[in-house]
């Protein structure tokens, strides 16, 4: 088999139908987080932690250059 006709041939496999929910289906997600050494539910945060977890600014590291 050539790799034009692999190509082919893998284009025409169909992707499934995206799932949606509609707002009755759909449930809360949890959302948990590590305070002071332990995993906490923010649902159980008083005031102003909450308000403090939602400014939190979330970053990416950059790989280490390979040798």
């Amino acid at each position: 088999m050539s790799t034009n006709m692999i190509a082919t041939e893998s284009a025409k496999i169909r992707q499934p139908d995206p799932i949606v929910l509609t707002d009755a289906e759909r449930q809360r997600c949890e959302v948990w987080t590590r305070v002071m050494g332990y995993h906490r539910p923010v649902s159980s945060f008083n005031i102003g932690k909450q308000g403090e977890h939602q400014e939190r600014r979330f970053f990416q590291e950059a790989r280490c250059a390979e040798s």
